[in-house]
């Protein structure tokens, strides 16, 4: 039986839809998150303990309806919403403390700070922490208690990398436990950066999105053949695009992106990633998104010699914007690039030798 069992739920706002009809089932041990915008993920929490009236369906926790019981059940479920609010004046060991006369656990501070990256700080008031840190308090507060269900929204959002790693291989390491992880987010990258279980919500309901890498040789023979496949056909585009002047072959090196009725033309080095994302590739150009009607494949095609890898299945990047390679856990990876925000980019295990190769080390 599934620890948590969402079934037939919906919401309306008014005489509009916020999201559609869907079911999930979430397991003892598997991190799923929802991506969605954060008006739906608030509201699909605040369904979860019955702050929001249900619209429609039902949500059961180990049998027992969570949303009209969430008071009785609460010991056994942890939440760390995006914002919070924190008792400023105590340190963080006190803190700590107070939450484990509250909860009536007996919980190894100490141990709690140090899985954190906090320990060196447990004397430290709380209204001198960074925002990241307090970030990294904030999920402490949630596992002291040891709950078996762990809701998260945004976890990662607007903290620093260092933040971001720590929090990873925390829910990695409470998934092993057996806990239940359930994360909304409004960020592609950082909802496959958590997790392989990746939903897309919307008006149009829920649908599961692949981001596992396939291993056996079936799925690397059919990839095989779809890359083949795509290049054949972008060669006859790119033969129908080429002109011939002076007797010399000149290649069309731009690529399209259409903004409401104007196409607009990018130059390879300007993009820095390429995400796919329902079927529909983004190019990220200077912090801002635009649609194109090409493939993955088919863009790999076209700017592998301008130094893009596809370093997972949804996404390609520039080479020459990658700063770091950061290891997340034994089994998950990604790239930081240079820009003023330094963006994460999946990269998939099974690419990491691909990329050795490319870099020389």
């Amino acid at each position: 039986m599934s620890l948590l069992s969402v079934k037939n739920l919906e919401k309306n706002k008014g005489n509009s839809i916020l999201f559609s009809r869907f079911s999930l089932e979430v397991n003892k041990g598997d991190i799923v998150a929802i991506k969605c915008n954060s008006e739906v993920g608030r509201h699909i929490i605040d369904m979860l303990i019955g702050q929001v009236p249900l619209s429609n369906g039902e949500i059961i926790f180990k049998g027992e309806s969570l949303n009209t019981n969430y008071k009785k059940l609460s010991n056994r479920i942890g939440i760390a919403f995006l914002d919070e609010s924190f008792y400023d004046r105590l340190n963080l060991q006190q803190y700590l403390k107070f939450f484990t006369q509250l909860y009536e656990v007996a919980a190894d501070i100490n141990d709690l700070l140090q899985q954190l990256g906090l320990l060196e700080k447990k004397k430290i008031k709380i209204k001198n922490l960074t925002f990241s840190e307090k970030k990294r308090l904030q999920v402490a507060r949630v596992i002291l208690p040891e709950p078996e269900l762990i809701i998260f929204e945004e976890p990662n959002q607007n903290v620093d990398i260092e933040s971001k790693i720590i929090i990873q291989q925390v829910i990695s390491n409470l998934s092993k436990q057996g806990k239940a992880i359930l994360i909304t987010t409004s960020y592609f990258e950082n909802a496959i950066s958590l997790t392989d279980i990746v939903y897309s919500l919307d008006k149009e309901g829920l649908k599961k999105i692949e981001v596992v890498d396939k291993d056996d040789t079936k799925d690397k023979k059919a990839i095989k053949e779809d890359t083949q496949n795509s290049a054949i056909k972008d060669s006859k585009k790119i033969e129908s695009k080429t002109t011939t002047l002076f007797n010399n072959q000149v290649r069309f090196e731009k690529i399209p992106a259409k903004v409401n009725d104007k196409i607009i033309l990018f130059d390879p080095t300007e993009i820095s990633y390429i995400e796919s994302n329902e079927g529909v590739s983004n190019l990220y150009v200077k912090g801002e998104i635009f649609s194109c009607s090409y493939t993955l494949n088919e863009l790999l095609n076209r700017l592998q010699v301008f130094g893009f890898f596809r370093c997972h299945r949804s996404y390609i990047v520039n080479l020459q914007r990658v700063r770091e390679v950061i290891t997340w856990t034994r089994n998950s990876y990604s790239l930081i690039l240079d820009d003023v925000h330094k963006t994460s980019i999946p990269l998939s295990k099974g690419k990491l030798s691909e990329l050795k190769d490319i870099i020389g080390i």
